[in-house]
């Protein structure tokens, strides 16, 4: 059942709010506390508040924002800038008012915990934010119109700033242990966002090269009571010889029998199991 045009609109809001409370939170609770830093522009807002006191957190975060912003404007337009800067705002707001108002303290003080908890967090912030169609702003932007104009990937370029702010990170505080653990949290925070996007499917791909599919196929059909796809082709090194190959997407927790049905229907069979990280149609 499809949701009204209005109601998307107001559930897109919904997840920006939700987002922009989930990162103020990681970075309340967890990063800053524990003098860390994450990527994008957050860890860089988090950077300049360990030399700067004398502004809030919340404060930096807009300053650091406003010339990706501005670029953001420049090259995507007045939707995409409206939406980022909304984000951006909430993203400041909710910081200050858990830290200044609240006085939200941390919550651990062990710099692993900080890290994975901080990066869980901010991944499911950044992830609703992407999902409400909106922007966290910052570095992504730059990454984009790098992308834009270069043989680069967007991904590339931010991995590049990420890595610049840890640097910098270590030029500032001198922590080089804290920064390797604050890469910890980048890659949390990568896998998490990863997650919220793409989902997290409960299926691996299974290939089956084998000389007997007709019965694989039956016992497939009738006992794990999968759909898949039958392809034929030929051989790399034996260009003469018939290669059948079956496809077939298999819960997990079916992936043990699927091996004993192959093991004693076609044991000399060509087996290949690999993540599902999406569907999208039907088989």
């Amino acid at each position: 059942m499809k949701l009204p045009l209005r109601s998307f609109a107001l559930l897109q809001y919904v997840y920006v709010l939700l987002g922009t409370m989930s990162m103020a939170f990681g970075v309340v609770c967890f990063l800053s506390p524990n003098n860390m830093v994450t990527g994008g522009g957050i860890g860089i807002a988090l950077i300049l508040h360990y030399i700067i006191t004398s502004l809030t957190l919340g404060t930096l975060i807009i300053f650091v924002s406003v010339p990706f912003i501005i670029l953001g404007f420049i090259y995507f337009g007045k939707q995409y800038t409206f939406k980022t800067l909304l984000a951006m705002l909430a993203t400041s707001f909710f910081t200050d008012f858990f830290r200044e108002f609240l006085h939200l303290r941390a919550l651990t003080d062990d710099v692993l915990l900080a890290a994975v908890f901080g990066g869980i967090f901010i991944g499911l912030g950044v992830g609703l934010v992407i999902k409400g169609r909106s922007s966290t702003g910052s570095t992504s932007v730059v990454g984009e119109i790098v992308a834009m104009k270069s043989k680069f990937k967007a991904s590339e370029v931010l991995l590049s700033i990420d890595v610049t702010i840890m640097f910098a990170y270590i030029f500032v505080y001198g922590d080089l242990k804290k920064a390797l653990y604050s890469m910890i949290g980048v890659y949390v925070t990568a896998k998490v966002i990863d997650v919220i996007l793409t989902g997290r499917p409960s299926k691996k791909v299974v290939k089956i090269v084998s000389n007997n599919v007709e019965v694989l196929t039956e016992q497939i059909r009738e006992r794990i009571e999968e759909h898949g796809t039958i392809f034929t082709g030929i051989g790399l090194h034996h260009q003469k010889q018939t290669k059948t190959m079956i496809l077939v997407t298999v819960e997990t927790s079916k992936i043990q029998l699927l091996k004993d049905i192959i093991r004693e229907y076609d044991p000399e069979a060509f087996l290949i199991i690999s993540e599902a990280s999406e569907f999208l149609g039907r088989d």
